[in-house]
């Protein structure tokens, strides 16, 4: 077999186990989804009125703008969970395990990562499943209901990678439950729960230039079956950075810890 055939071998091996970790411990998978679920109905029933009011809208409206917007963050927080296993592998001994086996050295962060994405879009199907029995109602086709699945999924293999090497550079679990609390926190920065237009100038001109809007924006388009304008080429471009960042820092801290 040619490198590359092994180096997919190994990382679907990789991926078997953690997916047959994520279903040995549903309880991990189970507080990624309900997080956003009840972030979604606190927002929805506690301030959807005044909220959506001060929006020109009701609670229905707030509804339609808000559920992208936790769908993102649900993504962004699927992410913890990546960075804990990491983080678990590294300092519990079963990397030394793996250093003494005939297989590709990259197939281990490949399997957290695919296993991970895995994971976040199954979860993200009862916080769709808790906004339309709520009522959120949407415009979108198949089509666009399938490129926003594709988004959510770059979105999710993007931001992993980054909690891989956060992973890699924490010393206990503990902190690596932390580290990922800022890739969580900044979709509460941009254009998820209110419009950044309403927001004071400095934190506008943040929420505008930060990543998870356009990403939001191009969620609520898709959804709402509305024009995404640029920033759908604008989030993909964000996915690709924040992707090569991520893998090429995850790479080099994998390669430097396994080498000592």
């Amino acid at each position: 077999m040619s490198t590359l055939t092994y180096a997919v071998h190994d990382s679907m091996t990789m991926l078997r186990r953690n997916l047959k970790h994520a279903i040995r411990y549903p309880s991990v998978g189970l507080g990624s989804a309900m997080m956003p679920i009840l972030m979604l109905l606190l927002f929805v029933y506690a301030f959807g009125d005044s909220i959506g009011a001060g929006m020109g809208g009701g609670r229905d409206a707030y509804l339609e703008y808000l559920t992208p917007g936790i769908i993102i963050m649900g993504v962004a927080a699927g992410s913890m969970s990546t960075s804990i296993a990491v983080c678990s592998d590294m300092t519990e001994g079963i990397i030394n395990r793996f250093r003494t086996m005939n297989i590709t050295r990259s197939s281990f962060m490949t399997g957290h990562v695919i296993g991970s994405v895995v994971q976040t879009m199954v979860c993200m199907v009862p916080v769709v499943g808790v906004a339309l029995a709520v009522g959120f109602r949407s415009g979108a086709t198949p089509l666009e209901w399938l490129a926003a699945a594709g988004l959510l999924a770059a979105i999710a293999f993007a931001v992993t990678w980054l909690s891989v090497a956060l992973g890699l550079i924490s010393k206990t679990v503990e902190s690596a439950s932390n580290k990922p609390l800022l890739i969580q926190f900044l979709p509460f920065l941009g254009s998820a729960f209110v419009p950044a237009g309403s927001m004071s100038p400095g934190l506008r001109w943040f929420a505008e230039n930060q990543p998870f809007t356009p990403m939001t924006e191009t969620l609520r388009g898709l959804l709402s079956g509305s024009a995404i304008g640029n920033n759908g080429w604008i989030s993909l471009a964000w996915c690709a950075g924040i992707t090569v960042v991520g893998y090429v820092w995850s790479r080099s801290l994998f390669n430097s810890t396994t080498k000592r």
